[in-house]
């Protein structure tokens, strides 16, 4: 048994000994004392209600909801383990109070907001989401993660200064051992090199102490919220973000995890489906404050962000840029809300592929409401799941999208990782933010959103491939056996909790 599985299992053990303790304490103690019982209700009743008032989405809180109503004491601490852990973990504290500090780093260009007074989409990231737009960018976008990974190869040879590196899942490869073995050469040349990995996200990939491993090396490492036997309490807030950053002078993002099987080097679900996009110009800079921030909320190293900051002369490019962050700890739902407005703008198509169709009424509603007013609204899906239980819950909303005009296909090939948006062949969101709670409410998350910018055509292109090689679904294709449906409908209840 390998010493991720094992860690695997002693963190699962040690959150189901939190429930298990809680369990007990409510069985023991609402048995001798009918008093409790009331005071669990009135307890229950009231964590209900600071729910429905705080609710981002009730569709997201309905389970929390249910389950409380019927455990009280139980519901209301589980929630507090798992769905509300904002205010017991420091990790987070931390994460917040320096998430603060990023708007005196991240500064709008007077000149390019009055450009984009009149754009809705645009003043919404700019004025809420907190990251600038700029317009002094060249953006590059990579229809497979083999593609975006011989760039990522070449442009990490070229680094001179420092290299930012933080992805959920690295694991030992083609793909990792050839990054490694350029981050080993360019540490031992000076440069700064920093990678920070997920650990939940590793778990199974990399030893317990592989930071340790790093540094001997030269290479700065960071474990984001490291599991241990009580990682109940952070265990639901993952650093899903891909970024790489080099010198302050390029970014790479997209789908693409470090593994083997994102550059279809290793088949596990048939061909994987994946994407990278590579920024030169202004718009890297907040790829490079949104990984400092995360990186001096666990190891203090930096005073001055600005350190980093590359000026680049004006490319005189017309289209619009932002790199953004998702992140659990404001009250903002940053991914989804830029999704709805590309969506609730568009005039002719909007096209989407996403591994996880799993979303909330909002979405649901906006989706179905395009489509009835006259726009061509399609969705790719993967042919071959990654993880059947959440393939079934996306089944379910597959039925309700296609009665009512969204056009759904399933990628023949295989597995679909990608996330993106396009519309009109003029707007497109590509980055790590997938269709389902955890994405658009629980973990860090990133994107970079373009209008009218060059490669948008190479996006829609490759949507256009992607469904050449896909079966569009018919109502026929949807309609699930009544077991079938229930069993969903279940999935469906207890979405958010997945």
């Amino acid at each position: 048994m390998s010493n991720g599985i094992k860690r695997g299992i002693i963190v699962g053990l040690g959150l189901i000994l939190q429930i298990f303790m809680i369990l007990s304490a409510y069985l023991f103690l609402g048995d001798k004392f009918l008093i409790l019982n009331v005071i669990y209700r009135i307890l229950g009743f009231l964590t209900v209600l600071w729910l429905i008032k705080n609710s981002k989405s009730y569709s997201y809180n309905l389970p929390w909801i249910i389950i409380i109503l019927l455990f009280p004491i139980v519901g209301s601490l589980l929630y507090l383990i798992i769905g509300r852990n904002l205010k017991l973990s420091k990790i987070l504290k931390r994460i917040t109070e320096n998430e603060k500090n990023m708007e005196m780093y991240l500064k709008q260009d007077k000149k390019v907001y009055k450009e984009i007074k009149n754009n809705t989409k645009l003043r919404y990231i700019s004025d809420f989401a907190g990251f600038p737009i700029s317009t002094n960018n060249d953006v590059d976008y990579y229809p497979l993660g083999e593609l975006a990974f011989e760039e990522m190869i070449k442009e990490l040879r070229k680094a001179k200064k420092f290299i930012f590196f933080e992805y959920f899942i690295v694991a030992h490869g083609k793909m990792w051992d050839s990054i490694l073995e350029i981050l080993k050469e360019k540490a031992k040349q000076g440069v700064d090199v920093r990678v920070m990995y997920d650990d939940f996200g590793c778990i199974t990939t990399l030893s317990n102490n592989y930071p340790k491993e790093l540094e001997k090396h030269g290479i700065k490492c960071i474990a984001f919220n490291k599991l241990t036997v009580l990682s109940g309490i952070i265990l639901n807030n993952r650093d899903h973000r891909k970024i790489l950053v080099i010198d302050g002078k390029v970014a790479f993002s997209g789908g693409i995890n470090i593994a083997d099987e994102y550059i279809n080097e290793k088949e596990k679900y048939g061909h994987w489906k994946d994407n990278g996009i590579k920024v030169v110009g202004d718009a890297v800079w907040s790829y490079t404050v949104m990984f400092l921030t995360m990186w001096n909320s666990f190891r203090k190293t930096d005073k001055d962000f600005n350190n980093f900051k590359y000026n680049f002369n004006n490319k005189d490019n017309k289209g619009y840029v932002s790199a953004y962050g998702e992140t659990p700890l404001d009250n903002e739902i940053v991914g989804q809300d830029i999704y709805l407005n590309i969506i609730n703008e568009s005039k002719e198509y909007v096209y989407i592929c996403t591994p996880y169709l799993i979303i909330d009424t909002d979405m649901i509603n906006a989706l179905i409401l395009a489509a009835k007013k006259g726009v061509d609204v399609r969705i790719v899906i993967p042919g071959i799941p990654d993880k059947k239980i959440a393939y079934t819950l996306s089944e379910s909303y597959v039925e309700p999208l296609v009665k009512g005009g969204v056009k759904i296909y399933k990628y023949n090939p295989g597995f679909v990782h990608a996330k993106v948006f396009v519309a009109d062949d003029n707007v497109s969101t590509v980055g790590t933010i997938n269709m389902d709670y955890r994405s658009l409410y629980l973990h860090f998350e990133c994107g970079l959103y373009m209008e009218n910018v060059k490669c948008i055509k190479d996006i829609k292109k490759d949507m256009l491939d992607m469904m050449s090689k896909s079966k569009e679904l018919t109502n026929e294709d949807v309609r699930p056996f009544f077991l079938k449906g229930m069993f969903q409908a279940l999935l469906r209840l207890v979405a958010p909790l997945m």
